[in-house]
């Protein structure tokens, strides 16, 4: 397949569940939105799992690329300080219901859910282990303040004013690289 019709069909699917939720995902309608027939799509992917495999693998480099854009390298060639600020910076400007609700339905599935967990491990700071430094949980903390905040716009009809999700965003981004070891600035 080329890869502008992957692509397509990638992003069709993505849109019908962004607008519509996961229960209006299925052939039909993602060939629709892709401008295919059903046998277009089922052509290129013959069952529903190879759909999904696929939306959660592009979803998942979507994000990515958004880090490495954000970054200007990639997290291979950046420091963890680095690499935790662009999580938070990108985390924080918006959120896609569409990747939301991918990421929950790849919890019951290991091989959704690999994508997603391969980006968390590049990028963001990881779980504290019980013998944690004030430094790492720090980080840990204002993990989870942008993932909360992700999910606020997931969630929420509220829409945060664009000056304060920039004020918000930076102040994460220096909370997660902070090495002082205080929650202070949260």
């Amino acid at each position: 397949m080329r890869n502008s019709n992957r692509t397509r069909i990638l992003d069709a699917a993505a849109s019908v569940v962004q607008r519509e939720g996961i229960r209006s995902f299925t052939f039909d309608a993602v060939a629709a939105e892709a401008g295919l027939t059903k046998g277009g799509l089922m052509y290129h992917f013959p069952a529903r799992d190879d759909l999904v495999t696929a939306v959660h693998q592009h979803l998942a480099a979507r994000w990515e690329s958004a880090m490495v854009n954000a970054l200007g390298r990639p997290a291979e060639q950046a420091t963890a300080d680095e690499r935790y600020a662009a999580y938070a910076r990108v985390n924080t400007e918006g959120a896609s219901r569409a990747e939301m609700l991918f990421i929950i339905e790849s919890s019951t599935h290991p091989e959704h859910a690999a994508p997603w967990e391969a980006v968390m491990a590049r990028w963001a700071p990881p779980p504290p282990s019980v013998h944690a430094s004030e430094e790492e949980l720090t980080r840990f903390v204002a993990r989870l303040a942008v993932d909360g905040l992700w999910m606020f716009e997931v969630l929420s009809n509220e829409t945060l004013d664009a000056e304060v999700r920039a004020s918000l965003s930076e102040r994460l981004a220096a909370t997660v690289t902070r090495s002082h070891g205080s929650v202070e600035g949260l």
